[in-house]
Protein backbone atom coordinates (compact mmCIF):
# COMPACT_ATOMS: atom_id res chain seq x y z
CA UNK A 1 0.00 0.00 0.00
CA UNK A 2 1.42 3.37 -0.95
CA UNK A 3 0.50 6.69 0.60
CA UNK A 4 0.85 8.36 -2.76
CA UNK A 5 3.51 10.65 -1.36
CA UNK A 6 6.77 9.27 -0.08
CA UNK A 7 5.96 5.78 -1.30
CA UNK A 8 6.36 4.27 2.16
CA UNK A 9 4.55 1.09 3.13
CA UNK A 10 2.58 1.43 6.40
CA UNK A 11 3.02 -0.95 9.31
CA UNK A 12 -0.18 -2.90 9.92
CA UNK A 13 -0.87 -2.75 13.66
CA UNK A 14 -3.61 -2.43 16.29
CA UNK A 15 -4.59 0.42 18.59
CA UNK A 16 -3.43 -1.51 21.65
CA UNK A 17 0.08 -1.81 20.18
CA UNK A 18 0.38 1.79 18.97
CA UNK A 19 2.91 2.83 21.65
CA UNK A 20 5.51 0.58 20.01
CA UNK A 21 5.28 2.58 16.76
CA UNK A 22 5.81 6.20 17.81
CA UNK A 23 6.85 8.26 14.78
CA UNK A 24 6.05 5.45 12.35
CA UNK A 25 3.68 5.34 9.40
CA UNK A 26 0.99 2.79 10.30
CA UNK A 27 -2.25 1.27 9.08
CA UNK A 28 -5.20 0.64 11.41
CA UNK A 29 -8.37 -1.27 10.56
CA UNK A 30 -11.54 -0.90 12.57
CA UNK A 31 -14.74 1.08 13.04
CA UNK A 32 -15.60 4.74 13.49
CA UNK A 33 -16.60 5.11 17.14
CA UNK A 34 -17.29 8.85 17.03
CA UNK A 35 -16.41 11.92 14.99
CA UNK A 36 -16.39 15.68 15.40
CA UNK A 37 -15.28 18.47 13.11
CA UNK A 38 -13.87 21.93 13.64
CA UNK A 39 -13.24 23.98 10.52
CA UNK A 40 -10.27 22.46 8.73
CA UNK A 41 -10.01 19.54 11.15
CA UNK A 42 -11.85 16.24 11.49
CA UNK A 43 -11.31 14.24 14.68
CA UNK A 44 -12.07 10.56 14.11
CA UNK A 45 -12.38 8.26 17.12
CA UNK A 46 -11.50 4.81 15.81
CA UNK A 47 -11.82 1.48 17.64
CA UNK A 48 -10.55 -1.96 16.65
CA UNK A 49 -11.31 -4.18 19.63
CA UNK A 50 -7.99 -3.48 21.34
CA UNK A 51 -8.69 0.18 22.10
CA UNK A 52 -9.87 3.56 20.82
CA UNK A 53 -7.58 6.18 19.31
CA UNK A 54 -8.07 9.65 17.88
CA UNK A 55 -7.15 10.15 14.23
CA UNK A 56 -6.75 13.79 13.16
CA UNK A 57 -7.43 14.75 9.55
CA UNK A 58 -6.12 18.25 8.69
CA UNK A 59 -7.31 19.76 5.43
CA UNK A 60 -3.85 20.98 4.53
CA UNK A 61 -2.25 17.55 4.98
CA UNK A 62 -4.64 15.23 3.09
CA UNK A 63 -6.24 15.17 -0.34
CA UNK A 64 -9.57 16.90 -0.89
CA UNK A 65 -11.20 13.50 -1.40
CA UNK A 66 -9.88 12.16 1.91
CA UNK A 67 -10.92 15.26 3.84
CA UNK A 68 -14.41 15.18 2.33
CA UNK A 69 -14.76 11.46 3.11
CA UNK A 70 -13.81 12.03 6.75
CA UNK A 71 -16.62 14.55 7.09
CA UNK A 72 -19.19 12.16 5.61
CA UNK A 73 -18.39 9.01 7.61
CA UNK A 74 -21.26 7.56 9.62
CA UNK A 75 -20.83 6.11 13.10
CA UNK A 76 -19.72 2.44 13.02
CA UNK A 77 -18.47 2.64 9.43
CA UNK A 78 -15.77 0.04 8.77
CA UNK A 79 -12.64 1.97 7.80
CA UNK A 80 -8.90 1.75 7.21
CA UNK A 81 -6.79 4.65 8.47
CA UNK A 82 -3.20 5.22 7.38
CA UNK A 83 -1.14 7.87 9.07
CA UNK A 84 1.68 8.84 11.40
CA UNK A 85 1.81 7.97 15.10
CA UNK A 86 2.58 11.01 17.23
CA UNK A 87 2.71 11.56 20.97
CA UNK A 88 -0.13 13.51 22.57
CA UNK A 89 -0.30 13.98 26.34
CA UNK A 90 -4.03 14.76 26.15
CA UNK A 91 -4.83 11.32 24.75
CA UNK A 92 -5.68 8.46 27.17
CA UNK A 93 -3.24 6.35 25.14
CA UNK A 94 -0.63 9.08 24.98
CA UNK A 95 -0.72 8.98 21.17
CA UNK A 96 -2.84 9.99 18.20
CA UNK A 97 -2.73 9.41 14.44
CA UNK A 98 -1.97 12.15 11.95
CA UNK A 99 -4.11 11.00 9.03
CA UNK A 100 -2.72 10.60 5.53
CA UNK A 101 -5.42 8.38 4.04
CA UNK A 102 -8.83 7.01 5.00
CA UNK A 103 -10.47 4.13 3.16
CA UNK A 104 -14.16 3.32 3.61
CA UNK A 105 -14.76 -0.45 3.58
CA UNK A 106 -18.42 -0.52 4.56
CA UNK A 107 -21.03 2.00 5.68
CA UNK A 108 -24.04 1.14 7.89
CA UNK A 109 -27.32 0.88 6.00
CA UNK A 110 -29.23 2.62 8.80
CA UNK A 111 -28.31 5.12 11.47
CA UNK A 112 -26.51 3.52 14.42
CA UNK A 113 -28.99 3.67 17.34
CA UNK A 114 -26.51 4.27 20.17
CA UNK A 115 -25.06 7.74 19.77
CA UNK A 116 -22.38 9.17 22.11
CA UNK A 117 -25.08 10.97 24.15
CA UNK A 118 -26.63 9.54 27.33
CA UNK A 119 -29.29 6.82 26.99
CA UNK A 120 -31.69 5.25 29.47
CA UNK A 121 -31.16 1.76 30.89
CA UNK A 122 -34.22 0.33 29.12
CA UNK A 123 -33.00 1.61 25.75
CA UNK A 124 -29.50 0.20 26.29
CA UNK A 125 -30.86 -3.19 27.37
CA UNK A 126 -32.98 -3.30 24.22
CA UNK A 127 -29.81 -2.74 22.18
CA UNK A 128 -27.53 -4.76 24.44
CA UNK A 129 -25.73 -6.49 21.55
CA UNK A 130 -24.67 -3.09 20.20
CA UNK A 131 -24.04 -1.44 23.57
CA UNK A 132 -21.19 -3.91 24.17
CA UNK A 133 -19.18 -1.89 21.64
CA UNK A 134 -19.23 1.16 23.94
CA UNK A 135 -16.35 1.94 26.27
CA UNK A 136 -18.01 1.15 29.63
CA UNK A 137 -19.37 -2.36 28.88
CA UNK A 138 -16.17 -3.11 26.94
CA UNK A 139 -14.15 -2.22 30.06
CA UNK A 140 -16.39 -4.49 32.16
CA UNK A 141 -15.76 -7.37 29.74
CA UNK A 142 -12.01 -6.79 30.02
CA UNK A 143 -12.20 -6.95 33.83
CA UNK A 144 -14.29 -10.14 33.67
CA UNK A 145 -11.77 -11.64 31.26
CA UNK A 146 -8.88 -10.92 33.64
CA UNK A 147 -10.74 -12.41 36.63
CA UNK A 148 -11.76 -15.57 34.75
CA UNK A 149 -8.25 -15.97 33.30
CA UNK A 150 -6.72 -15.65 36.79
CA UNK A 151 -9.15 -18.26 38.20
CA UNK A 152 -8.39 -20.69 35.39
CA UNK A 153 -4.65 -20.15 35.77
CA UNK A 154 -4.91 -20.80 39.53
CA UNK A 155 -6.81 -24.05 38.98
CA UNK A 156 -4.48 -25.17 36.19
CA UNK A 157 -1.45 -24.55 38.41
CA UNK A 158 -3.15 -26.77 41.00
CA UNK A 159 -3.32 -29.66 38.56
CA UNK A 160 -7.02 -29.38 37.72
CA UNK A 161 -8.38 -30.09 34.22
CA UNK A 162 -11.05 -27.91 32.64
CA UNK A 163 -14.09 -29.96 31.59
CA UNK A 164 -16.88 -28.35 29.56
CA UNK A 165 -20.23 -29.98 30.28
CA UNK A 166 -22.73 -30.20 27.39
CA UNK A 167 -25.07 -27.24 27.02
CA UNK A 168 -27.95 -29.42 25.79
CA UNK A 169 -29.24 -32.53 27.56
CA UNK A 170 -32.00 -35.06 26.71
CA UNK A 171 -33.51 -35.05 30.21
CA UNK A 172 -33.90 -32.91 33.32
CA UNK A 173 -31.27 -33.21 36.03
CA UNK A 174 -33.03 -30.88 38.50
CA UNK A 175 -36.64 -29.77 38.99
CA UNK A 176 -38.68 -29.39 35.81
CA UNK A 177 -40.14 -25.98 36.73
CA UNK A 178 -37.10 -24.19 35.29
CA UNK A 179 -36.56 -26.53 32.34
CA UNK A 180 -36.11 -24.81 28.96
CA UNK A 181 -37.13 -27.01 26.04
CA UNK A 182 -35.74 -26.59 22.53
CA UNK A 183 -35.72 -28.45 19.22
CA UNK A 184 -32.46 -30.20 18.32
CA UNK A 185 -32.65 -31.39 14.71
CA UNK A 186 -36.10 -32.86 15.25
CA UNK A 187 -35.42 -34.25 18.74
CA UNK A 188 -36.46 -32.67 22.02
CA UNK A 189 -33.57 -31.31 24.07
CA UNK A 190 -33.22 -29.09 27.12
CA UNK A 191 -30.75 -26.47 28.23
CA UNK A 192 -28.76 -28.15 30.96
CA UNK A 193 -29.44 -26.98 34.51
CA UNK A 194 -26.26 -28.33 36.06
CA UNK A 195 -22.93 -29.81 35.03
CA UNK A 196 -22.67 -31.85 38.23
CA UNK A 197 -23.21 -35.31 36.70
CA UNK A 198 -20.60 -34.69 34.01
CA UNK A 199 -18.12 -33.32 36.55
CA UNK A 200 -18.59 -36.41 38.73
CA UNK A 201 -18.03 -38.68 35.73
CA UNK A 202 -14.87 -36.81 34.76
CA UNK A 203 -13.40 -36.67 38.28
Amino acid sequence: VSDGGGGATPILTRVGEIAAHEGAYVELRGWLYNMRSSGKLHFLQMRDGSGVIQCVSFKGEVSEETFALCGELAQESAIVVRGDVRADERSPLGFEIGVREVELLSAPETEYPISPKEHGVAFLMEHRHLWLRSTRPHAVLQVRNEVISACREFMADGGFTLVDAPILTPAACEGTTTLFETDYFGDTAYLTQSGQLYMEAAA
